[in-house]
């Protein structure tokens, strides 16, 4: 496994070929981009990573919150799949082989059943072009009251029936849930890429009192989800996706992730 960051670790402050030096010299060699709609600045992105000899693995997708694919609102759902059109381009010029999806949102105004169908249906739309530029979509469990199992997670993954619908598994996400080793079991081959996260619920799991934490200090128990993603033979990126800093801790966090993750003294 190889340990990366996303972007937005990076501190904004710093020029496009400044955050990705600042990524190398705190010994990452992955980087995770954010959709970049501007053609100019994309570029800009490829040959900074390029000379920093940093790799972009992945796209992390930013019109699903806010543009659903669950909504009901053809308006919406437009924006959502141009974002996702721009991503997957994104990807295919950095060399990334994926693009983070979160599918769907529930509320009071989207149910449950048309969250999953209209979702289903949309991404099914994109798979062509994901086809084409060789770029799974990588669906993501995130607080959206949605996909919140780990059996419902690999039934929705299944049914598209696809190589290029996949699972992006974010650890800390499930810890509201259950336990990040159990899905991770329960995924196994679908998942293509891992994002790291630590998660403390607080005293008598009170979720007055939870909080995303730094790795290795929340309630995660980070052996068992190495040895989870070891029986499943995951040997991708692992990313951590957290608050920025300069590169003392930046650092850290990649020793952290050597630690706990990968299992280097």
């Amino acid at each position: 496994m190889t340990p990366g960051l996303v972007w937005g670790m990076l501190p904004e402050k710093l020029s496009i070929a400044d955050r990705f030096k600042l990524a190398a010299d705190a010994g990452f060699r992955t980087v995770e981009g954010y959709t970049t709609e501007d053609e100019k600045t994309a570029e800009e992105i490829k040959k900074a990573a390029e000379s920093s000899q940093i790799r972009i693995t992945s796209v992390m997708n930013e019109a699903h919150w806010k543009y659903p694919l669950s909504s009901a609102d053809p308006e919406v759902v437009k924006k959502s799949m141009d974002g996702m059109k721009i991503s997957l381009r994104n990807a295919k010029l950095w060399g990334a082989d994926a693009v983070l999806l979160v599918p769907a949102v529930v509320n009071a105004e989207i149910r449950y059943q048309d969250a999953w169908t209209r979702s289903q249906k949309h991404i099914r739309e994109l798979i062509p072009l994901a086809k084409e530029l060789k770029v799974i979509i990588a669906v993501e469990e995130v607080w959206n009251k949605f996909l919140l199992s780990p059996l419902e997670f690999a039934r929705y993954v299944d049914e598209f029936k696809s190589p290029w619908v996949r699972a992006y598994f974010d650890v800390g996400n499930v810890v509201i849930h259950g336990f990040p080793q159990d899905w991770i079991r329960t995924l196994g081959k679908r998942i293509v890429k891992v994002h790291l996260k630590d998660f403390k619920m607080g005293k008598g799991w009170n979720p007055v009192t939870a909080q995303f934490v730094n790795l290795g200090e929340g309630d995660i128990d980070w052996p068992a989800v190495r040895a989870a993603l070891g029986e499943v033979g995951y040997s991708g990126v692992v990313t951590a996706e957290l608050a920025g800093g300069d590169l003392a801790y930046l650092t850290d966090v990649r020793k952290r992730i050597e630690r706990l993750v990968l299992g280097l003294s």
